[in-house]
């Protein structure tokens, strides 16, 4: 079953990305290591907001970004480390529940982002939250490590020990 598959990795993944937001400092939040990067706090943000999406991809067939004659999406601030992972966690039981409840056939579904109206893709269920949700969460991870290790913060294991355990 599809759900059963990315279940698995999604769990995994979740709980390796809860154990590096966790270490996110909070007096850093506005540090960012290029003067065109993101900042240490939206970033982790972005992450935390992200894993939120899973359910609206199973739920719902389409997301417009800015849709014509609306708001376009207003990510939500960075408030601190609690608030964050708080976030985060709803986001993954959101995910989770809507995950284990979904069909081969509602995950087959076709599922697209548009902005301004106009698709910008289209692709099954499954294949958005592996590549957009996962994937894309992932390589937003990376790059909060990156961050991390430039603050001299400790990393968690992620696939395997860091420089930062004993072996």
């Amino acid at each position: 079953m599809l759900s059963e598959i990315l279940l698995s990795q999604f769990d995994h993944e979740m709980q390796t990305t809860r154990d590096v937001l966790a270490r996110v400092p909070e007096a850093q939040a506005d540090w960012k290591p290029h003067p065109r990067s993101t900042p240490l706090g939206t970033l982790a943000q972005h992450i935390a907001n992200l894993v939120g999406f899973g359910a609206m991809i199973v739920h719902l067939e389409e997301r417009d970004v800015s849709p014509p004659g609306g708001p376009p999406h207003a990510p939500v601030p960075f408030t601190g480390t609690g608030a964050l992972l708080a976030a985060f966690d709803a986001g993954v039981q959101a995910t989770r529940d809507a995950l284990a409840g979904a069909s081969d056939a509602a995950l087959l579904v076709p599922w697209t982002l548009k902005a301004q109206g106009k698709a910008l893709f289209s692709m099954p269920r499954a294949s958005v939250l592996r590549s957009y949700m996962i994937s894309h969460m992932i390589h937003h991870r990376g790059q909060l490590t990156v961050y991390l290790r430039l603050l001299d913060v400790p990393l968690p294991p992620i696939y395997g020990p860091t420089a930062d355990q004993a072996i």
